[in-house]
């Protein structure tokens, strides 16, 4: 019996050691390989640059671990860096970085779309969880700034965001990208803010995604023109598998939700035949490189789950599995900036870490009340 019992522990540890990293031990691993003492983010892949996608993702991640302290210094390092001081009265411009005389500063003050409404969800997620009055003062502050420079009304499509507030339009056409709007997010932004556009770009979310995958693969960006309408446009790769990311973790009952995953078949329909989603698709559905990088493996498994292919699921799972470094308790050698993101959306929703209820409020496994 104690034999047994012995053989069976051995064999559980065995497959601990093999499966990879669970959720909390790969946030720690995170915070120790890519924040600063600041709590900056730093991406070593890009000459050590900080961006406000980085710092809003690592606000939700530390949300997500009820860890107050790096969210309360990536707020501060934001708000006196990127909005230079106050995040109610400006955004957050995208890109810091060292320039050409060696000096770290802002380099592109033009803020990111997509950073801008994660930072206000989660500024107003946290001012729930935590009972913080100055988070959600913040939160709602950002959000009506978003609204009025980067949520724009498009004839023929209606309210949309744009990717920043310049740069995205000539005349009366436009350049969109899905993977700019998580549909839980702008669903739960319309109810905490009823007064907005909010619910108007919700409802425009799942046309714009059907817009950028005419063959079941969603593309980077999507052409808007007056008398075209929406039409694909550039190839789908780093920034669409994040639109496969968000639609998985959508819950069922949320309006919108099942026209996402049949927009998207595609990737399924590649996944049954093939180990690796791929690298980059053009918007005819011809596949340009076949094998992507680990952290779109991770991005798929809500995608995979909530559309069931349990089969593909699990294929993705072992091959992200199979790229764990117990040395830096990380995935893939070396361990690279953006799929430890993907890997920690992934595995946190599929971990329960956190999950978005049917108005796009966020529940984590701490506080899901």
């Amino acid at each position: 019996m104690i034999r047994a019992l012995m053989s069976l522990l051995l064999l559980v540890a065995a497959e601990v050691d093999c499966v990879g990293q669970t959720w909390t031990p790969l946030y720690e691993a995170y915070a120790r390989r890519f924040l600063d003492a600041q709590i900056r983010v730093i991406d070593r892949d890009a000459d050590d640059r900080t961006t406000s996608e980085a710092q809003a993702y690592a606000m939700f991640f530390a949300l997500v671990a009820n860890d107050r302290v790096r969210f309360d210094g990536l707020l501060t390092w934001t708000e006196q860096n990127l909005a230079a001081g106050d995040l109610t009265a400006r955004l957050p411009g995208w890109l810091w970085g060292r320039d050409r005389e060696n000096q770290w500063r802002i380099l592109d003050t033009n803020p990111a779309a997509d950073a801008d409404v994660w930072m206000a969800y989660v500024l107003l997620e946290a001012g729930r969880a935590w009972n913080e009055p100055r988070y959600t003062a913040i939160g709602s502050a950002l959000a009506d700034r978003i609204a009025v420079e980067e949520v724009v009304r498009v004839a023929d499509v209606g309210a949309v965001l744009l990717p920043a507030p310049t740069g995205f339009r000539q005349d009366d056409a436009y350049r969109l990208n899905p993977s700019y709007m998580p549909l839980q997010l702008f669903v739960r932004l319309a109810q905490l803010l009823p007064d907005g556009l909010w619910q108007a770009v919700a409802d425009n979310i799942p046309a714009i995604v059907r817009a950028s995958a005419p063959h079941g693969f969603a593309t980077d960006w999507v052409g808007v023109a007056p008398g075209v309408g929406m039409t694909a446009s550039d190839a789908g790769s780093y920034d669409a598998i994040r639109v496969y990311l968000w639609a998985g973790m959508v819950d069922p009952a949320t309006p919108g939700r099942d026209a996402l995953g049949d927009t998207l078949a595609g990737m399924r329909t590649w996944l049954r035949a093939h180990a690796a989603p791929p690298e980059k698709v053009r918007p005819d559905g011809t596949v340009v490189s076949p094998r992507g990088p680990i952290g779109f493996s991770a991005a798929l498994l809500p995608y995979l789950a909530a559309f069931d292919n349990p089969k593909s699921e699990a294929a993705q799972l072992a091959r992200l599995r199979s790229a764990f470094d117990s040395k830096t308790g990380l995935y893939g050698s070396p361990a690279r900036y953006y799929d430890q993101n993907l890997a920690l959306f992934g595995l946190g929703w599929k971990e329960r870490r956190f999950w978005f209820d049917a108005h796009g409020a966020l529940k984590t496994w701490w506080k899901s009340e």
